[in-house]
């Protein structure tokens, strides 16, 4: 696993197949971001088969099957479309092109999933709205700080047990390295990335929605800022927001670019969950000057002051649950109205955003 880029951050797991060999069927389409092979390395841990690959760089498409020697390289995006095998396609696309694709996937009867974030604009949120109730195909969503971090995933289990009470308040914490030299031309440019709330911003505000139990929410504030690149003026190295739900909680997250080398990991990401009866910190990649591992977890509620270290631990659900939902037309990974609210309060929150420098 890379730890110090977070664009090649792909986590590997324990295999916990959910179906049997040849059941579930899927392909990769358009490799521009490294998220891809987290995406992939999920699915196959739960059972799936990787058949198709296709991008229009036939570079990247070639390093890819090197890790996946059982892929076979498609020569057109039409190639992998038409075959009737294929349950479900994922892609990494430019972000501004993660919609279009989606919808081509969606209109060739497969289901679909995309890296964070699936969306450039609200006009693409709304069509690929109109395409899942026009299909009834899946559009979902790798918010991966959340569905592929084990502290991530023991956090929402505490929760669910009630081990904080009522969630009253989510504070998160998203810093990145920004590694400018490694990143494509699209990293830099505002049309195709979205905007920092719109990118990494997505996986703040879809943690809030999941922890406190909220359906819809609204942007209260929210602020960008290129503070330290002045050399990229396209690129938003910092931004923040708060946000208020519908059941009375409440979310203030912070984003940036701004990881210094020092750091053993490409971000100290972290997030705070508060209850009426106790609260939950998280401490996803690194435990900083005391402990380089990651998926730290400590609790403190009215029975003590605790720490769990569940690295190795806990594994990742999603992919096995999002494979049964393709296969039975369930909602249990991850329902489409909760991968589309993320979707909407982040641009939204992008949208209203004050520009402070």
């Amino acid at each position: 696993m890379q730890k110090n880029d977070g664009m090649n951050y792909a986590p590997k797991g324990k295999p916990n197949p959910v179906v049997e060999p040849g059941e579930f069927i899927f392909a990769a389409i358009a490799l521009d971001h490294g998220h891809i092979y987290g995406m992939v390395n999920g699915l196959l841990e739960a059972g799936a088969v990787l058949k198709w690959v296709y991008d229009r760089d036939p570079a990247k498409a070639e390093a890819f099957a090197r890790t996946y020697p059982q892929v076979k390289i498609a020569a057109t995006e039409e190639e992998i479309l038409d075959d009737p095998q294929v349950h479900l396609i994922a892609g990494a696309a430019i972000p501004s092109e993660r919609c279009a694709l989606g919808l081509r996937v969606m209109d060739a009867g497969k289901d679909y999933f995309t890296d964070k974030a699936p969306f450039t604009t609200l006009e693409q949120l709304e069509s690929a709205r109109t395409k899942v109730r026009e299909t009834g195909r899946k559009y979902m969503v790798y918010y991966s700080e959340r569905l592929h971090v084990e502290a991530a995933v023991y956090a929402g289990q505490l929760v669910e047990q009630g081990a904080v009470g009522r969630v009253v308040q989510v504070t998160g914490f998203g810093p990145h390295r920004l590694n400018a030299p490694s990143r494509p031309h699209w990293f830099f440019q505002r049309e195709h990335y979205g905007g920092i709330l719109c990118d990494i911003g997505s996986h703040q505000i879809e943690q809030f929605l999941f922890y406190a139990g909220c359906k819809k929410a609204e942007v209260l504030h929210s602020k960008i800022a290129n503070y330290n690149a002045p050399q990229y003026p396209g690129l938003e190295d910092f931004g923040d927001a708060t946000l208020l739900g519908d059941n009375g909680a409440t979310n203030y997250f912070r984003v940036d670019w701004l990881t210094p080398d020092g750091l053993g990991t490409w971000g100290d990401g972290r997030t705070v969950i508060l209850g009426t009866e106790g609260y939950i910190e998280l401490r996803k990649y690194i435990d900083i000057a005391r402990d380089r591992s990651s998926n730290h977890v400590y609790l403190v509620n009215q029975e003590g002051e605790y720490h769990f270290h569940v690295n190795g631990q806990v594994g990742y659900p999603f992919f096995g649950e999002l494979i049964l939902d393709c296969l039975h037309r369930t909602e249990k990974a991850m329902t489409q109205e909760h991968a589309f609210m993320a979707a909407e309060l982040c641009l939204k929150a992008q949208q209203l955003a004050v520009r402070i420098n």
